[in-house]
């Protein structure tokens, strides 16, 4: 094989290499796990998670017992816990109230960050709900396994469906990327450009100041008969 002259371009499937690389490394790490919180009564807490448009979010959630020695023992009623999903220009994509457990699901129309606010209501004395909540979007929140029962794959062809979707969603946020980049660049031109004109106008309006300034000592003076 013949060696590559220092200062040639580089070859062309150097990226796709990159990215063949970079998912295969995404594909063996281990899958996420629920986050857990806790929540005193009376208050909020919020998670946001920044998706794309036409992305698939799946979530799932439930009230964890206050006793670790009795995971399945009966939760008492104070601890339930309130949940509104909204996307980032405030449209509601999931709502329950004074609820144990649920999951939502749902296809994002907008792109950003979507916010989920949990609240539990006020209790004398105050107690502390702890709930796990396990949020996917994109590639992770494909139901895997469904999908191979239903087509009837093997593990090998499941393995490429994933990591063919993980490229994708790799590809897909590479523009979108660089889309935000061109968007912040035009930013910060039309911003430098009314700086500029505020610089202008800054120092019309001090020379202008100046002016009447030395008018008006000029008619004063001339009026004392000072000069």
């Amino acid at each position: 094989m013949a060696a590559r002259r220092p200062g040639s371009p580089a070859p062309r499937w150097a990226p796709a290499s990159a990215l063949l690389l970079l998912a295969a490394l995404l594909s063996a790490l281990p899958p996420a796990r629920a986050l857990r919180f806790d929540l005193e009564s009376g208050h909020t807490k919020c998670i946001s998670d920044e998706i794309k448009v036409n992305a698939m979010a799946v979530g799932k959630y439930h009230v964890v017992g206050p006793d670790p020695n009795f995971p399945d023992a009966q939760l008492p009623e104070s601890h339930r816990i309130s949940l509104r999903v909204t996307s980032p220009y405030g449209n509601s994509m999931h709502y329950a109230e004074n609820v144990q457990s649920g999951h939502f699901a749902f296809t994002a129309a907008e792109a950003g960050d979507y916010l989920a606010c949990f609240w539990a209501p006020d209790h004398k004395p105050p107690v502390t709900i702890a709930f796990e909540f396990d949020w996917r979007s994109g590639v992770s929140a494909k139901d895997w396994p469904s999908v191979a029962k239903k087509g009837k794959v093997d593990m090998m062809e499941l393995e490429l469906k994933k990591l063919e979707d993980t490229i994708k969603n790799i590809h897909e946020e590479m523009f979108y990327l660089r889309e935000r980049e061109e968007e912040m660049q035009e930013l910060n031109r039309k911003t430098n450009s009314r700086m500029a004109w505020l610089g202008f106008l800054s120092l019309g309006i001090c020379l202008s100041v100046a002016g009447l300034q030395l008018w008006h000592l000029k008619t004063f003076f001339e009026r004392k008969k000072l000069l």
